[in-house]
């Protein structure tokens, strides 16, 4: 029998999901495009930039994960942490070149000092938002969930990275994103939405029935690292495994892809050809998350993976509007459908009560290692792109179809894993 979810447990959901996703589109997608508008920043920038956040985001959700366990709470991590999230976007309208100039006088490369502050700020962003939506948010949707309805829920919750970019995109639509003065109205905005949405959770967010954990802080820090934990939940560690090679794919090309579209094809209209992409892939991605809760891990990824592969092989081989819209829609699809069966998968082999502690090993295989192998591969197959020189003399590269090819490359490999392992996704875990 499925267990039934109340109406405020979705309203809380979709919210929730969908604030902080905007948040991180702005981090993962447009800081990018900030940094590099703004101070001419260089790709082995924009991989540093996302290494640091991923750091960040896995050490916080390691630590804080493991404390709403100890405490037995995920109500107040979720609210106040949004609140701070909000704050601290707030505080990127005072990196504008005036400020800097203003507060170092004497620095030679104004645009150096940006792009480290951009970093460095970024990093402090990441905390609260990986406090609030990584480690306590994740581990209250595990909580407030079973294996009747998970499904239904993850991919309400993987579509929401899409519907987040839509809005984003807009949103952005109103801004000459060359003008250091949009950006101040853009951080302003999602700042303020982003802390609004953070008290509204005092009143919307049902704290889930869970018990404090009895063991020590530390030794909940590093219960989901131990090997017997490891050795006890098989099947979850196989599946992280999985999730890793995904998620670098992933990472090799998703820095780059709003440069990809405005610089490279020269899409000035990138919105407007994107928007129907998102919609259809959302839709699906809701869609497929009950498909799992029918079908199962190995079938419901196969398409996903299907879809995927198929998008970046047309976004690599064509650059008409129409080819690139129809592979985007195919990466977007298998991307997001392939995120809520992962999602939906890891959540169900997740030990009942301790979703908490487990939170950093998912975010080891979500954020860290993709975030810091991803950007590290696509920077170094952009190393010899086209440079065009800029009005202030200064130069800037230009993202190419190889990213998708090195993308693909990834998606091979993840299968050829799944191959060679396959028996163990049929093999049952003991959740200890």
């Amino acid at each position: 029998m499925k267990t039934k979810l109340s109406s405020k447990f979705w309203i809380a959901l979709t919210l929730f999901s969908l604030i902080g996703q905007v948040a991180w589109v702005v981090e993962n997608m447009y800081l990018n495009v900030f940094i590099y508008k703004v101070f001419n920043a260089s790709a082995s920038d924009i991989s540093a930039m996302v290494t640091a956040s991923a750091v960040a985001a896995t050490l916080t959700t390691v630590f804080i994960g493991a404390l709403s366990d100890k405490i037995g709470k995920r109500k107040m991590f979720i609210c106040d942490g949004y609140i701070l999230w909000g704050i601290s976007i707030l505080s990127f309208i005072l990196i504008r070149e005036d400020v800097i100039s203003a507060i170092f006088p004497m620095t030679v490369s104004v645009a150096s000092v940006g792009v480290t502050l951009v970093i460095i700020l970024d990093c402090v962003m990441t905390f609260f938002g990986s406090s609030a939506n990584d480690a306590a948010f994740n581990a209250w949707l595990t909580d407030s969930t079973d294996d009747t309805n998970r499904g239904a829920a993850e991919g309400i919750n993987s579509m929401m990275p899409l519907v987040a970019i839509l809005a984003v995109f807009g949103g952005f639509m109103a801004f000459n994103l060359d003008s250091a003065e949009s950006w101040t109205w853009i951080f302003a905005i999602i700042g303020a939405v982003v802390l609004a949405i953070g008290v509204a959770g005092f009143f919307i967010i049902k704290e889930p029935d869970i018990a404090p954990a009895q063991n020590s802080y530390l030794r909940t820090v590093i219960h989901g690292f131990l090997p017997s934990t490891l050795k006890n939940n098989a099947s979850l560690y196989f599946s992280l495994a999985a999730f890793i090679i995904f998620n670098i794919s992933i990472q090799i090309f998703m820095p780059y892809l709003i440069l990809y579209y405005e610089v490279s094809l020269k899409m000035t209209n990138y919105v407007f050809v994107m928007a129907p992409a998102i919609i259809l892939a959302s839709l699906t991605t809701a869609f497929w998350g009950k498909v799992y809760d029918k079908k199962g891990f190995s079938v419901s990824l196969r398409w996903s993976l299907i879809w995927l592969a198929a998008g970046y092989i047309l976004l690599y081989f064509f650059r008409s509007t129409a080819l690139v819209f129809i592979g985007s829609l195919l990466m977007m699809c298998g991307y997001l459908s392939g995120m809520a069966v992962f999602g939906a998968r890891i959540r169900d082999l997740t030990p009942v009560g301790k979703s908490g502690m487990f939170q950093g090993v998912r975010i080891f295989s979500q954020v860290l290692v993709p975030g810091v192998v991803g950007p590290f591969i696509g920077k170094t197959v952009l190393e010899g792109a086209e440079k065009i020189v800029n009005s202030d003399g200064t130069e800037s590269f230009i993202p190419n179809e190889k990213i998708f090819l090195a993308a693909l490359a990834a998606v091979l490999l993840l299968v050829i894993f799944l191959f060679i392992f396959r028996k163990k996704t049929a093999k049952s875990h003991v959740r200890t």
